[in-house]
């Protein structure tokens, strides 16, 4: 599993970059495509150009698909791919359904497309923290102009829309002596909002090749398993939720029992946590990590995602 924005950090990479040849050609690789140095930019920064979000979105995918690789040639295995918003672009690549150049400049197209449609269309975000999943969308059913954005985990749903709804709706929570915690962010992603981003996409998503996926991909936005018409796929989970806590119960349930994460930190693997029971969750994202699930995954008998 792959996580999406947000997970960035500057630094991040560098101890795997110096020390293996395949993180190094693929953030080379990268560097070329993009025409910058992806290298340069995750590891020194600075922190404000790094969460720009035309250079956030590629540096995160460069770096997990790098460490994808890393763990491929070191036979670590999946039988699944999925991904947290922009982490269903690693996930495809993972599957071999998209190629990794095809991959970067998607999601510097992306970026910006976001970020020109958060100018275009000012929006908040706020995670709401303690409520129940019903509560929280009869919530937005009340308010006008705000969504469910992001399904993470039980008790933790992001919400999106316009400033003056995401604060109607976080005080609306306070009264029921509920977190709402609101989120740096450019625009109402996830929502009909940023519509324009989608027609903005729309063109490079035309141009890129996209194959049937070899191990399976399964889409957080649609919570099953896709298998073609990729493009569409990616210009509808721009206006759609992230279901995340949805695709890990239906993994779950279906026997997959050891959840790797690739990329920075752990986010997915604590909301995997938080969402089932009895299964396995390690992250692979610098040098600790990727050395720890060298030495000992997967840890059950069962099915990795």
């Amino acid at each position: 599993m792959f996580p999406g924005q947000g997970s960035q950090a500057v630094g991040m990479g560098r101890d795997l970059y110096e020390a293996y040849d395949v993180v190094r050609v693929t953030f080379d690789e990268a560097g070329r495509e993009l025409g910058y140095d992806v290298a340069a930019l995750c590891f020194e920064g600075p922190d404000e150009k790094l969460s720009r979000t035309e250079f956030t979105q590629p540096a995160l995918v460069t770096l997990e698909v790098a460490t994808l690789r890393l763990l491929q040639e070191n036979d670590a295995y999946f039988d699944v791919a999925f991904g947290h918003s922009l982490g269903e672009y690693a996930a495809l690549v993972a599957t071999d359904a998209l190629g990794f150049a095809d991959a970067v400049r998607l999601v510097q197209v992306r970026g910006r497309a976001m970020t020109a449609a958060g100018a275009a269309q000012p929006g908040a975000m706020a995670a709401v923290l303690g409520l129940e999943t019903e509560a929280v969308e009869a919530l937005c059913d009340e308010v006008a102009d705000v969504w469910p954005a992001n399904y993470n985990c039980p008790g933790q749903i992001v919400v999106s829309g316009a400033p003056a709804a995401v604060a109607q709706l976080c005080e609306r929570t306070a009264a029921g002596a509920k977190r709402c915690l609101p989120l740096d962010v450019s625009g109402a992603f996830h929502t009909p909002l940023v519509e324009s981003a989608v027609d903005d996409l729309r063109p490079a998503l035309a141009e890129a090749y996209f194959a049937e996926p070899s191990p399976p991909f399964f889409s957080t936005c649609t919570v099953d398993y896709e298998v073609e018409d990729f493009d569409l796929l990616l210009l509808r989970q721009m206006v759609s939720p992230v279901r995340f806590e949805q695709a890990a119960r239906r993994l779950a349930g279906e026997g997959f029992d050891a959840f790797l994460e690739i990329g920075p930190g752990a986010v997915l693997s604590g909301l995997v946590k938080r969402t089932v029971e009895d299964v396995a969750t390690v992250s692979a994202g610098d040098m600790e990590s990727v050395q720890r699930v060298l030495a000992g995954w997967p840890q059950t008998e069962g099915r990795t995602a």
